[in-house]
């Protein structure tokens, strides 16, 4: 793959290849099953909608149509992929300026980027058997994959469901195949609705990780050191069964203390986003979903224990345990908040970028009510 002035930092073509060549199957289903899957999830991913605007009672103006994709784990690997490249492009033109003025820097950057691109599919091949299903923010639209939002604000973000893997996952967890496919549903669309129903949502976002990036060094001997000194954190390892809650995975220790502040507003927003979109399945759920109980027990029970020590060791270095934990304190935050002030209450999050929880908000959920009611009273 190149680009003006010589091969591109990431050979995104071979970071699908990797990706599509390593990724595990799915589970075995006949093709008539699979158009079941298929239907029914197009089916639950659209009467999710009515369900999840009803509970939250976001508005609906500013809605834009944004297509729902019923992928298999390539598909999500593409549509990721193409997602990246959008979104890490500012990046990744700095450093092709930083790499042009360096001697050799042409012949060092098409070998960096191959090697860049076959590390890319080596990691998503590692996630595309995992995610159930994607609200993609930033996704721009290709042929192969349609996205939605107005006219002039094209990439306005398409809902994936990966089919395979909530196949997967509802036969490992032995429950109800049609109510587990609703509740997944329901789940993202929620995040749906965060970003169609707050048309500011987007764009804030967009820049909070566009400055994350913006700090990144360009120099390669500062990262080569960062990254060296992440190795030898992670060296010494720990024996098993010690928990480490004060760990930092590979992602947060090469960042710069810039990065670091950055990272706990968008740890926050993202605590907000998850947890409002658990706490908006599990409330409509009841209604809906009859075995929602035990969905959500059996659900949790995987999230906390992981599919084996490699899975851990790996949901560790990359950060994914901090996801997880995101689920858990964003939903503790939305249900206190709702408990206080109700659910137009707490819709004032909503409001501006001034409204959102910060990190410290998130764990003190009265913090929050106390400064932006107290405020908007005032």
């Amino acid at each position: 793959m190149t680009s003006i002035g010589g091969a591109e930092m990431v050979d995104w073509n071979l970071a699908v290849a990797t990706a599509t060549r390593l990724v595990r199957p799915g589970p075995d289903v006949s093709r008539d099953e699979a158009r079941a899957v298929v239907a029914e999830l197009r089916r639950h991913a659209k009467a999710s909608e009515g369900h999840v605007r009803g509970f939250t009672r976001m508005g609906t103006e500013n809605i834009h149509d944004t297509p729902i994709l019923v992928v298999d784990r390539p598909g999500w690997v593409r549509a990721n992929v193409a997602g990246f490249r959008e979104i890490l492009k500012p990046l990744l033109d700095k450093m092709q300026e930083r790499r042009s003025s360096t001697p050799g820097g042409a012949v060092l950057g098409a070998v960096g980027g191959k090697v860049t691109g076959v590390e890319l599919g080596m990691l998503l091949s590692f996630l595309a058997s995992r995610v159930l299903g994607q609200y993609e923010t930033f996704a721009p639209a290709t042929r192969e994959l349609p996205a939605g939002g107005p006219p002039d604000a094209p990439g306005g973000g398409r809902l994936l469901l990966v089919a395979p893997n909530i196949v997967h996952v509802e036969r490992e967890l032995d429950v109800e195949p049609h109510d587990f496919r609703l509740w997944v549903c329901l789940h993202e669309e929620t995040h749906r609705t965060q970003f169609t129903a707050v048309p500011w949502l987007r764009d804030h976002l967009e820049g909070e990780i566009q400055s994350f990036l913006g700090e990144t060094e360009v120099d390669p001997m500062t990262v080569l050191e960062r990254v060296r000194e992440a190795a030898q954190s992670f060296a010494g390892g720990r024996p098993e069964g010690e928990e480490d809650e004060g760990g930092r995975s590979l992602v947060e220790i090469v960042q710069t203390p810039a990065q670091r502040e950055i990272l706990g507003r968008l740890t926050a927003v993202m605590s907000l986003l998850e947890g409002h979109a658990d706490f908006v399945m599990d409330g409509v759920g009841p209604d809906v979903v009859p075995s929602v109980a035990e969905i959500r027990e059996k659900f949790q029970q995987r999230r906390a224990k992981g599919a084996s020590r490699l899975d851990m060791a790996l949901r560790k270095l990359l950060g994914l345990d901090a996801k997880l934990r995101q689920y858990k304190d964003g939903e503790r935050f939305v249900r206190a908040v709702v408990e206080q002030v109700g659910m137009d209450g707490f819709n004032r999050v909503w409001t501006s970028p001034n409204t959102l929880p910060t990190k410290t908000e998130i764990a003190k959920p009265a913090d929050w009510v106390a400064r932006v009611h107290r405020k908007a009273e005032s």
